[in-house]
Formats: structure tokens, C-alpha cells, sequence
């Protein structure tokens, strides 16, 4: 009989798979799509000398920005930074390194990881200090840059709802870069709000297939804490 994904708990799926100066992926867009438990266990595992790819770090206290508080992430692959204080604390005293990405790059460049695409070309960043010592070519009149792939030995992803086999849902902007980062890791770990037997979900409505996934935990109340609440003033 096959091993069951499941774990009864984040720092139980994260038992035995992480550690120090590994690279790990992220899901997540701000504080939208996070994987919360998994984040909160990899902090207590007290691995160090991570690489972290992930669209951002979070903010201070809260998503990766914990990792940043515990000096846990040597380097961090990304491409937005600017809400996490002590990220640019670290970063300009030198004491954090930083490979910065336009959006779309990243994206693509998790994407390809996970499609076993080795390199690709875009015309984002030519001439800028994006494009500093990597290849550029021409195709058809424009100069494009030659980005390569992005691989991690540990992947992070937050689902909506999950069946037993991994397969898994993501619900409306929380999918994010949730489904490229899942694939672009050597094995990939879940955390789910609902989890449902094998055969409930929709085939034509399933994101990650299972065979992505390797280790599952559920998170029935996530914080979905909010970056900014932004009101609009009443009025007649």
C-alpha cells in the first residue's frame, strides 16, 4: 500500500527534508497565497543559509519575513521588496544577498524549472542592470536576454483544497506563483484548507496534479492576514 502524503502537522511533513543551505521555493503574492504553517515550521526547523525564491519576502514578522528576523535566508531570489523593512536593512548593510527579477522573469523562470527547460530568451531587461553578464541575442530586429531556470530542493504551496493523492485546487488570485513554484521543486509540500477523499475533486478543475506533491498537511484557519486595507470614505 502506498504511503500516505498526509502529515499531522507542518513541522512533520518538513521532518527529514529540510536543511541548511538548501534552495527553497515559495508560493505566494504579498501576504496572498502564503503557505503560513509551512513557513512558521521551516522558521522552528531552524534550518540556516537558505536561498529563497519567492516574489517577496513578506513583511517584517509575518510570511518570510520571519526567516529574515532569524537570519535564516542567506540569499533570496525575487522581485518585489518593498515592504519588508528589515530586508532592506539586511541587503544594503551587505548582509543579505539578493538576485532580483522582473515579475514576469521569475515567473517563467519557475516555469521553465519545472518544465525542464534549461534557458530562455525575453526581451525584458535587455540594456538595463538586469542584463549585466548574461547572454544577449537577437531575433527578428530585437535583442533579447538570456534568463536561465529556476530549480529548488524544496518546494512550498498553499492550496485551497487538496485530495489524499496531492492533487490540488487554488482559490481565485491565491494561485498566484503557487503553481509554478510547486513544480519547479525536486519535492514539493502542500498545505491545504480543505482536504477531501481521492475522487471529490473535478479532474477538469485540478490545478497541481498530485503527481507533484509529495507531502500534504492540513490548514483548516489560516491568518489570511491583510498586507493593506485600503477603505474608501463614505459618503452621499
Amino acid at each position: 500500500m502506498a504511503k500516505s502524503k498526509l502529515y499531522p502537522s507542518a513541522a512533520a511533513a518538513l521532518e527529514g527534508l529540510v536543511a541548511d543551505n538548501q534552495t527553497v521555493a515559495v508560493g505566494g503574492f504579498g501576504l496572498c497565497g502564503i503557505p503560513e504553517a509551512l513557513i512558521a515550521a521551516l522558521r522552528d526547523s531552524g534550518v540556516k543559509g537558505l536561498t529563497a525564491i519567492s516574489n517577496n519576502a513578506g513583511v517584517d514578522g509575518f510570511g518570510l519575513g520571519q526567516l529574515l528576523a532569524t537570519r535564516q535566508i542567506r540569499k533570496m531570489i525575487s522581485s518585489y521588496v518593498g515592504e519588508n523593512k528589515e530586508f532592506e536593512r539586511q541587503y544594503l548593510a551587505g548582509e543579505l544577498e539578493l538576485e532580483f527579477n522582473p515579475q514576469g522573469t521569475l515567473a517563467e523562470r519557475l516555469r521553465a524549472g519545472g518544465a525542464g527547460i534549461p534557458a530562455f530568451f525575453t526581451r525584458t531587461g535587455y540594456g538595463t542592470i538586469v542584463a549585466e553578464g548574461k547572454e544577449t541575442r537577437q531575433f527578428d530586429g530585437h535583442w533579447y536576454v538570456m534568463e536561465t531556470a529556476l530549480k529548488a530542493d524544496v518546494s512550498l504551496v498553499k492550496a485551497w483544497k487538496a485530495d489524499k493523492s496531492g492533487n490540488l485546487v487554488y482559490r481565485k488570485t491565491a494561485r498566484n506563483f503557487n503553481p509554478a513554484v510547486a513544480t519547479a521543486g525536486e519535492v514539493c509540500v502542500a498545505e491545504a484548507e480543505i482536504i477531501v477523499e481521492v475522487g471529490e475533486l473535478d479532474p477538469d478543475q485540478i490545478h497541481t496534479p498530485g503527481i507533484y506533491v509529495q507531502r500534504l498537511v492540513h490548514n483548516p484557519n489560516p491568518e489570511k492576514r491583510i498586507e493593506q486595507r485600503t477603505l474608501r470614505q463614505g459618503g452621499k
